[in-house]
């Protein structure tokens, strides 16, 4: 999968954060094929709403094609509509099969005509002037839209709930869940009664978020099914249902890539060795180790860690912020 990100000057860096994050955690963890290019109208650095410049990694004119092309706007959006940003919006929307249009850009897309009699949704600050401004577009009040070849949404909590319902969508649920407990997990224990929701919470993550956090809590030491259902106060029967329904892989799966996803971490970020590693991930050796993440994510861990290397050193840089 192929994407493109097109920054306008005062752009939110968080609702960016959160529609590319996702796919890098994603690409990191399953080494699916995942690639994405960072531009701007001019091919120059560009200030986000906070005053940070980021620098394209990719020239415009080496844009071929896009599955996803996201257009971010969000300060200074009235003034993004010229001549020349319609046209150069209008040759990349040509070329991608899917368009979003995050925080603002829909102002942007709107002003070509291309929204016309769609329906969009966008930064609810914007919603009554874009209305007057472009009426012939209809607006939802929905957290995000993903309909046709042009989809929608608002600030950083729709922007990421946006990119997971991609996820799910194009890779399963079971990935898209992971990559939001990656991305949104600070470490940190806690009790049932001390959980509270935030601004990035997500609905569909309620019903097996406290029975993914007692596997968190036990990957040294993995419970048998039944422990875990017994501890989660369900029955086995209902644990596997709900897993199956919401993730669409068994309870047992699921907690076996918790495992591997944190010797993954592990042995990319500490000088542990293998045998450390398996221990604590709840495997007897370093053999049994190997063989089971090779068996999910097709290759040792080892060799993992060297290809994710590799490919952060090849990869041309995505526009760190400076």
């Amino acid at each position: 999968m192929n994407a493109t990100f097109l920054l306008f000057d005062g752009f939110s860096n968080l609702v960016f954060s959160c529609l590319l994050e996702p796919l890098r955690m994603l690409r990191e963890l399953y080494q699916d094929e995942i690639d994405w290019q960072v531009v701007t109208p001019t091919d120059a650095p560009v200030r986000s709403s906070s005053n940070l410049l980021l620098t394209p990694n990719t020239r415009i004119e080496d844009i071929e094609a896009s599955d996803l092309l996201v257009v971010i706007s969000s300060n200074g959006y009235r003034q993004h509509p010229t001549p020349e940003n319609q046209r150069l919006v209008m040759g990349l929307v040509r070329q991608s099969q899917t368009v979003v249009g995050a925080d603002a850009g829909t102002w942007l897309l709107a002003s070509t005509g291309l929204l016309d009699d769609q329906t969009v949704t966008m930064h609810w600050a914007v919603m009554s002037e874009f209305a007057e401004t472009y009426p012939h577009v209809r607006i939802s009040q929905e957290n995000h839209l993903m309909e046709g070849k042009f989809w929608s949404c608002g600030g950083a909590s729709s922007a990421l709930d946006l990119t997971l319902a991609f996820i799910t969508e194009r890779f399963g649920p079971a990935k898209a869940f992971m990559a939001s407990s990656m991305f949104m997990s600070d470490g940190t224990l806690h009790t049932d009664e001390e959980r509270t929701p935030t601004a990035f919470s997500s609905p569909s993550r309620g019903r097996v978020e406290p029975i993914i956090t007692i596997m968190t809590e036990t990957l040294e030491h993995p419970l048998s099914l039944p422990a875990l259902a017994e501890r989660a106060h369900i029955s086995p029967r209902s644990l596997n249902r709900l897993f199956r329904s919401e993730l669409g892989m068994s309870p047992g799966h699921y907690y076996q890539q918790l495992r591997l996803s944190n010797a993954r971490e592990l042995s990319q970020n500490t000088d542990l060795d293998l045998r450390e590693i398996a221990f604590r991930c709840g495997y007897a050796d370093a053999a049994s180790l190997t063989k089971a993440f090779r068996k999910v994510f097709g290759q040792p861990i080892r060799q993992y860690q060297k290809t994710i290397h590799s490919s952060e050193q090849s990869q041309p840089s995505d526009g760190a912020e400076n």
